[in-house]
């Protein structure tokens, strides 16, 4: 029974339920002769100006032809026994899920897919700054789960100070020393007292929660009550790149950290596969023994690299309250940290890897937003719980293929 129940034809099987429920969706919710427009604007037009080009899409047909292209690739997947297409599959899976609830929702009506596409981008971004955080570490040999307080703490901290000084550039430094501030405190007690790295990852988020709430009751309420006030990061636009149609609006019309975010990934991918420091942190998670003997100080390098993620966490932090708003709320990171690290794993711990898992979920968040305004069939629920059920079918489907670095979570002893 075991041997019949591969991963190839599990997830196969997975794919064939989803067509089936997608031919369920249209034979509820989409009536007979039903159009789907998606809209290509100028790339700054305004909404009421006239589109550059206009995609009607028959809303039932395209469903029919995903879901059989779905059922198609799944049966090639469990006869063709190709259990390393699998996490390429369960992407396409959700791409056609996501692409059929907007067509559904948007029935004879019409959407900008080019704002729904910025957005993917922009909601991206604290998920990629925090799967090249966990990359940092777990490519040296740390495990880190305490991403996600890592960055509740600066968000938090961030927005104190920017309140304080009426600056969120001076908040956004703050924030970015908050995550490598608080992110020494799991290296301390992963590498100096060798305490199990789960358990100090644990600690930390929970500590995150109490503290940044009691912040937020005894210092950011009375400050805003007191008049301290800001703005959030501006935006800026990139002359003649924004005015690209699609890809102006997607890649060159954000916010300071989103851009941030989209010059980090090549970076840290050269950084780490092309020069003597990415070698040595690869070295120290595979093997630190081997590593150790060539002359390599495998704890300080870890200490530094553990650290070096604490910063790009603190940036994650910092786009939820100086960027996406100039706000904090209690939790509002809301499990993004822990979805970074499903994209790390989905990306098979490399930067470009994680970030086209990250923008798998964020298309589910982006989908939400969009379709608010449309009469849809479902709960509006459903769309909502979307980034987390993703999170766990996107890891049933890499556990399996991914290999983590060997020597991940190992404390070292020269």
């Amino acid at each position: 029974m075991q041997h019949f129940f591969t991963r190839e034809r599990i997830i196969g099987l997975i794919g064939i339920i989803t067509a089936l429920a997608l031919l369920w969706l249209v034979q509820q919710s989409v009536p007979n002769g039903a159009i789907s427009t998606l809209r290509i604007p100028y790339a700054n037009g305004k909404p009421q100006d006239a589109p550059l080009i206009d995609i009607p899409l028959p809303t039932a047909l395209t469903i029919y032809v995903l879901a059989g292209l779905l059922v198609a690739a799944a049966v090639w997947l469990i006869w063709g026994k190709r259990a390393d297409l699998a996490p390429a599959y369960m992407g396409g899976v959700i791409a056609v899920v996501i692409v059929s609830i907007l067509l559904t929702a948007i029935v004879n009506n019409r959407t900008d897919i080019v704002d729904m596409l910025g957005r993917m981008v922009r909601l991206a971004t604290p998920i990629t700054l925090g799967a090249l955080a966990g990359i940092l570490c777990e490519r040296s040999g740390v495990v880190n789960i305490a991403i996600e307080g890592t960055m509740l703490f600066a968000a938090c901290i961030g927005f104190i100070v920017s309140l304080a000084f009426g600056n969120s550039w001076i908040g956004l430094i703050a924030a970015i020393l908050a995550g490598s501030a608080i992110v020494m405190i799991h290296a301390v007690l992963s590498l100096y007292y060798k305490t199990d790295q789960i358990i100090s990852g644990t600690v930390i988020n929970i500590l995150a929660v109490g503290v940044t709430g009691y912040l937020r009751t005894s210092v950011i309420l009375p400050m805003e009550a007191g008049g301290n006030h800001g703005a959030a990061l501006p935006q800026f636009d990139i002359p003649l790149l924004s005015s690209i149609p699609v890809l102006g609006p997607m890649f060159f019309q954000h916010r300071p950290i989103t851009y941030l975010m989209l010059i980090m990934v090549p970076l840290v991918s050269i950084m780490l596969f092309r020069t003597p420091w990415g070698l040595r942190t690869r070295a120290i998670g595979e093997h630190p023994r081997a590593a150790d003997t060539m002359g390599i100080n495998v704890n300080r390098m870890r200490y530094f690299n553990v650290w070096i993620s604490g910063m790009i966490a603190g940036l994650a932090g910092a786009w939820f309250s100086l960027e996406a708003s100039y706000n904090f709320d209690d939790v509002m990171t809301n499990g993004r940290g822990f979805i970074a690290l499903a994209a790390m794993i989905f990306g098979n711990w490399t930067p470009f890897g994680a970030l086209s898992g990250a923008l798998l979920f964020s298309a589910a968040d982006a989908l939400q937003i969009k379709i608010q305004g449309f009469d849809f069939a479902l709960p509006s629920q459903f769309v909502q719980m979307l980034p987390y059920v993703i999170t766990v079918v996107v890891l049933a489907g890499v556990i399996g293929r991914a290999r983590p670095p060997a020597a991940v979570g190992k404390p070292y002893e020269p």
